[in-house]
């Protein structure tokens, strides 16, 4: 089976996280070690909290470099939650910089009569990109569980893989661009759809 480091950074449901790839038929490694990430096969980047604390803890643990050489390397990424919104250059939330593998900015939902914020439970996917290999065999408008305040806005729209709609707010929640992926909810918690996904990301290793 592929082995998939899991980023520890102490900002991840990292259990849950090996759960959902366990059952998408990977062995995953929870790891902070450069020369582990170099080693894998794949890499996913969790993430549960806030913007600027994620950072730091990054760049506490010298992770920020390690995770720029892997993505440049080719080998499969898959950023979730947290995780998608740090691989952008800044965010709303906070005052640091993010890693910027991607251009843009994260934001916060705009505050609407009767809508809630965070965005919490489950949504429709609008899928953007058909050929898009996390979409294989999802059908058109896939349902998956998200728990978030703030969404990601790249600069270059062919990036987006999926975008959500919140109240009047139609926002991007996943991206996708040549080995690198990410997604704004949490497929570990999206019941089949989500592992559906997460083994379409195994497979993309295994190719």
């Amino acid at each position: 089976m592929p082995v998939v480091a899991v980023i520890d950074y102490d900002m991840g449901n990292l259990h849950s996280a090996c759960k959902g790839l366990e059952m998408a038929g990977a062995t995953p490694i929870v790891t902070n070690d450069p020369h582990r990430l170099a080693a894998a096969d794949g890499i996913v980047l969790p993430g549960v909290g806030s913007f600027d604390p994620a950072m730091q803890k990054l760049r506490a643990t010298k992770l920020e470099q390690p995770i720029h050489e892997a993505i440049a390397s080719g080998k499969p990424f898959l950023g979730i939650c947290l995780g998608m919104q740090i691989l952008f250059e800044s965010s709303e939330e906070g005052q640091e910089s993010g890693l910027g593998i991607i251009k843009g900015q994260v934001k916060r939902f705009s505050n609407e009569p009767n809508l809630t914020i965070p965005h919490m439970g489950w949504n429709q996917l609008e899928l953007k990109q058909a050929n898009c290999p996390l979409w294989q065999d999802l059908g058109a408008s896939p349902w998956m569980y998200f728990v978030h305040s703030y969404y990601t806005a790249p600069i270059d729209d062919s990036v987006t893989a999926a975008t959500t709609t919140h109240g009047s707010q139609t926002v991007t929640v996943a991206i996708s661009k040549d080995n690198l992926m990410a997604v704004q909810f949490h497929p570990e918690k999206s019941s089949n759809d989500g592992i559906h996904l997460l083994s379409n990301f195994v497979r993309m290793i295994s190719a």
